[in-house]
């Protein structure tokens, strides 16, 4: 869930001399930087111990708590509202690791690509189902008796995310499989999870193809995490609307939202046209032409004004989302040497992941801090 900061923004910038906008994109940086730094060693402890599933609830259960503390996020809450944001974001980001990691478990490699787009697209699916539940709260909160009392409407959107995430997620913890390979760890899990990531590392880092791959996917991901996370801060303060009086104003909240759900629809579609586009070209030429499509979107944002300009990026950012994102992990997937260790060889894909979205949120917040023009942050 995109979390905006609240009204007020204005005292935000007096009272700690930091635009709101470059705040929240380093408490983001903050959070992602934490994860990184985290879970490759308990990833080690994961495949040492055969917990990967305990590890999965932990963080899935933590992200969830977390969110729906947001409910309590106002100006002058604001500290809080931000710890709860980088909790959420340890949560959710940490969890992606464990799951991630499921992927051998559960699918033949003939089967990564179609089986990795599936699960994207359910989950574009369950949002949109939720985004659109929530927007019907926000717009028309008479419907659920609810108060439209010092946006208590929209607030309550991040309960719901939270009891949405940890209720859907009973399904795969009761579905995955649990330590499959019937590992036994002991009492010196810590030392032996150090051990086990550390030998994991040596032999990524003799692996051509592996090491290569991570390289081209921390630049590549560095740019999609930024756009994903940053897009509606952008569109706030940038795109515009014409209303029915031919006044032009800011994009409203509901125009936003409209804009989430078109990337999410486009994004369910983008992952099983990938796959098509992947078996016809393969994995790696399917990533370089999103990468070139992303480029473009980018540039393109840079020139871009009013709310139907915006509808139309939005929706090639939905098309190549869904598909960059599943087609890199079951490609990861299908590099993997014969291991058992696969939380741990995940970790370091996702160490890729994580401090690429650390580079690029820090960018977009340093630059907005320099020059003060957010059009200046899609191209840096």
């Amino acid at each position: 869930a995109a979390v905006t900061i609240p009204d007020g923004v204005d005292l935000i910038q007096q009272r700690y001399n930091i635009p709101s906008q470059s705040l929240y994109s380093f408490t983001l940086s903050a959070g992602f930087l934490i994860v990184a730094l985290i879970t490759p060693l308990l990833a080690g402890i994961a495949d040492h111990t055969g917990s990967k599933k305990k590890f999965l609830k932990f963080f899935c259960y933590l992200g969830s708590i977390s969110c729906a503390g947001l409910f309590f996020f106002s100006l002058e809450q604001l500290w809080l509202g931000m710890l709860f944001v980088v909790l959420a974001c340890i949560g959710f980001s940490a969890s992606l690791i464990f799951y991630d990691a499921f992927l051998p478990e559960i699918a033949e490699p003939k089967d990564h690509d179609k089986v990795s787009a599936q699960g994207y697209t359910m989950g574009y699916i369950g949002s949109v189902i939720l985004l659109l539940l929530n927007l019907v709260m926000v717009m028309s909160p008479d419907l659920f008796g609810i108060p439209d009392d010092g946006g208590l409407p929209a607030r309550l959107t991040f309960v719901t995310v939270g009891l949405w995430w940890a209720g859907f997620a009973q399904i795969p913890f009761n579905r995955l499989p649990d330590n499959v390979y019937g590992v036994k760890g002991d009492e010196h899990y810590i030392r032996k999870g150090y051990l086990e990531l550390k030998k994991v590392w040596n032999e990524l880092r003799e692996t051509k193809r592996l090491r290569s791959f991570l390289r081209a996917f921390f630049v590549f991901n560095c740019g999609i995490q930024t756009v994903m996370y940053l897009a509606v801060i952008y569109a706030e303060e940038e795109i515009k609307q014409i209303t029915e009086a031919g006044e032009v104003v800011p994009i409203g909240s509901e125009s936003l939202i409209i804009s989430i759900l078109i990337i999410q629809l486009v994004a369910a579609v983008g992952a099983y046209l990938f796959v098509k586009l992947s078996n016809k070209f393969g994995n790696l030429r399917s990533l370089m032409i999103a990468a070139c499509i992303w480029v473009i979107v980018c540039v393109a944002a840079y020139y871009i004004h009013y709310d139907t300009q915006f509808y139309i990026l939005a929706a090639t950012v939905g098309l190549v989302m869904g598909g960059s994102q599943a087609l890199s992990r079951s490609t990861y997937a299908k590099f993997l040497p014969d291991t058992i260790d696969h939380a741990s060889y995940f970790s370091f894909y996702d160490v890729c992941y994580y401090i690429g979205t650390v580079l690029g949120t820090a960018v977009f917040g340093i630059i907005l801090g320099i020059t003060g023009d957010l059009r200046y942050t899609v191209i840096g």
